[in-house]
C-alpha cells in the first residue's frame, strides 16, 4: 500500500464495515485526527479548561492552510460562517439595477442573496453556456465551482476570461470543489466555501478569499471586534483599524469547528489536492461507466459527484438496505466520492444495482 492509501486507511479506519458512504456532497467525514482533536477540546472545556490560547491558534492555522489549499497569501482570506452570508456582504454593495448573471438550478445560497435584494437585475443562464450570457453591463457572475444538485462542473477559466472581457466581477462558491478540484481563488474575485464537505471539516468552518482589488466593494458596515487587527486590545466601542486585507471582513469565529478544520485541513495539504482529484475522479469514473453499463445515464464529466435520474424508487430502498448512503437531489440519486472511498464501494453499489435487476 502506498502512503497516500495508507494515511486514508488510518485516518478513516472507523468509517463503519458495513457502511458505504457515497454522499460527501451532503457532508464529509471525519479523519481520526479531527476527531481526537475535537474530542480533546470538548473534553477540556467540560472540565473547565477551555484553552481559548489554543483555539485562536487553530483558527490561525486553518486561515493559513486554507490560503495554501487554495493558492493565496493568507491575508486575502476572511473568515465566514455560512455561503449565504459572504454573498450576502457581496450582494449589499451591488448599485441598484445591477445586473447579476447566476446559472440556472444553482444553489440557493448562490442566488437568493442577490434575488432578495429586489431591485437588482438578475438573469439566469445554463451552465454550459454561462461564460457566453457576460454581455456589457454585466456587473457580476456568480457560480458554484461544481453545482450540487448534478456535479457538473463549471468552465471557470471561460467564465474568468469572459467576466474579464466586460469588465464584470467573479464570485465563485467552491463549496462542492475545493478539496478534490485544483481551484486558485485568486483568479476571482470573491471564493467562498463552507468546509464540511470536500474539505472533511466541522460545519461552521467557512471561508472568503476576497482578492487584493475587491476590498473596496465590500462594505465594512458588517465588521465586528474579530475584524480589528488587533481584536483582543480592540474589542470595546468602535474598531479603531480594521485588519488589512480580506481580514477585514471576518466574522467571528465559532471556536470548536475550526479546532477541527485546522486537523482536515492539514489532512488535505498533506494528501495533495491533485492526488485527491485523481483518487475522487477515478472512482466516480468507475461507478459513472459502471451505471452506463447497466443502461441508466448519468450526467457526464470529471466530477467526483455521480448523478443519475431515472432509477426507480425500489431501486433506492435496495441500496438503502444494503447499507449505501446517498442523496436524492432535483430529481436524481446523488452519489459522491471522496478520500474514505474505496473501490469496493462502487462494486458494492453496482453489485447491489445488479441484483436489484439494474
Amino acid at each position: 500500500m502506498d502512503a497516500f492509501h495508507a494515511t486514508l486507511a488510518a485516518e478513516f479506519a472507523a468509517h463503519t464495515a458495513g457502511s458505504v458512504y457515497l454522499n460527501t456532497a451532503a457532508h464529509g467525514l471525519a479523519p481520526a485526527r479531527t476527531t481526537d482533536a475535537l474530542r480533546q477540546a470538548v473534553e477540556a472545556w467540560a472540565a473547565g479548561t477551555p484553552d481559548v490560547d489554543g483555539y485562536e491558534d487553530a483558527v490561525a492555522a486553518a486561515r493559513a492552510s486554507y490560503a495554501r489549499i487554495t493558492g493565496v497569501a493568507t491575508e486575502r482570506v476572511a473568515l465566514a460562517s455560512t455561503v449565504a452570508e459572504s454573498v450576502g456582504l457581496i450582494a449589499v454593495q451591488l448599485p441598484p439595477g445591477a445586473e447579476v448573471l447566476v446559472a440556472d438550478g444553482d444553489f440557493s445560497s448562490v442566488v437568493q442573496p442577490f434575488a432578495g435584494r429586489g431591485d437588482l437585475k438578475l438573469r439566469i443562464a445554463p451552465l454550459e453556456s454561462l461564460a457566453d450570457a457576460v454581455r456589457p453591463g454585466t456587473a457580476l457572475v456568480a457560480v458554484s465551482a461544481a453545482q450540487s444538485a448534478d456535479g457538473r462542473v463549471a468552465d471557470l477559466p471561460a467564465i474568468r476570461s469572459a467576466a474579464a472581457a466586460h469588465g464584470a466581477r467573479t464570485l465563485i462558491d467552491g463549496t462542492q470543489a475545493v478539496g478534490w478540484l485544483p481551484l486558485c481563488a485568486d483568479d476571482y474575485d470573491y471564493v467562498v466555501t463552507h468546509g464540511y464537505k470536500w474539505l472533511v471539516s466541522p460545519h461552521g468552518a467557512c471561508f472568503l478569499t476576497v482578492r487584493e482589488d475587491a476590498e473596496h466593494t465590500l462594505s465594512p458596515a458588517f465588521a465586528g471586534w474579530y475584524a480589528a487587527e488587533d481584536p483582543w486590545a480592540d474589542c470595546y466601542g468602535p474598531v479603531a483599524r480594521l485588519a488589512p486585507g480580506a481580514r477585514g471582513f471576518d466574522a467571528r469565529p465559532a471556536y470548536l469547528p475550526y479546532v477541527g478544520a485546522a486537523r482536515s485541513l492539514a489532512l488535505v495539504e498533506e494528501l495533495g489536492v491533485p492526488a485527491i482529484h485523481a483518487h475522487a475522479t477515478s472512482l466516480a469514473a468507475r461507478l459513472r461507466d459502471g451505471l452506463t453499463g447497466l443502461g441508466h445515464h448519468p450526467v457526464p464529466g470529471v466530477s467526483a459527484i455521480v448523478a443519475v435520474a431515472g432509477l426507480p424508487e425500489s431501486a433506492a430502498a435496495a441500496l438503502t438496505a444494503a447499507g449505501v448512503r446517498f442523496s436524492s437531489r432535483a430529481g436524481n440519486l446523488r452519489f459522491s466520492t471522496h478520500l474514505h472511498n474505496t473501490a469496493a464501494d462502487v462494486d458494492h453499489v453496482l453489485d447491489t444495482l445488479r441484483a436489484h435487476g439494474g
